[in-house]
């Protein structure tokens, strides 16, 4: 089971490398290593499996986080109306995505950054994503909203990117143009 010892921290060289894709069909070794990605995030969300390991909450998790830099992915997150959006991906790419962008009133954080970076951080706010997933099976996700946001950052880990690279260094909290605030 991943713990939070098992999550590299910010500057660790690994977050800012291109994530290598994973051979397809996946060897039993990614699959087990999704898989882990997968469990942590949802047993995070779990409050007694995440105060019995000392666990943050997480939405999503990239496999570079843990130190492997191969492109896989683990989303567990509900929309606004409550629907569940929990999926673990072999090679996600976004494929087409809205002109409109979104982003977090709260701003964003992540696993693999201890301290809080206050900011907006823009986003398409529609994506297209195309995937496979554990079961060998290939996938077409339209996504809008918080897991739309969600997947984006997820994604930007596999290509080396931080979700801080897109706040706007001089006015942290420039609402975007042509943009929808996103309550989380």
């Amino acid at each position: 089971m991943l713990t939070m010892e098992d999550i590299i921290r910010d500057g660790h060289p690994t977050l800012r490398l291109v994530a290598a894709d994973v051979p397809l069909p996946a060897s039993d070794e990614d699959k087990q290593i999704l898989a882990s990605l997968m469990e942590f995030v949802q047993n995070s969300q779990n409050p007694e499996i995440a105060a019995k390991y000392g666990l943050r909450p997480g939405i999503g998790l990239a496999a570079p986080q843990i130190n492997v830099s191969k492109k896989m992915i683990a989303i567990h997150v509900r929309d606004e109306k409550g629907e569940l959006y929990s999926y673990a991906l072999f090679n996600p790419k976004i494929i087409s995505h809205s002109v409109e962008q979104s982003y977090l009133s709260s701003g964003e954080g992540c696993l693999s950054v201890d301290e809080s970076i206050p900011g907006f951080v823009p986003r398409y706010a529609r994506i297209t994503v195309k995937a496979t997933d554990l079961d060998g099976n290939d996938l077409k996700l339209r996504l809008k909203g918080l897991p739309a946001i969600v997947f984006q950052h997820e994604i930007d880990h596999l290509h080396g990117v931080m979700f801080y690279d897109h706040i706007n260094k001089q006015d942290p909290h420039h609402r975007p143009d042509n943009s929808i605030e996103i309550e989380r």
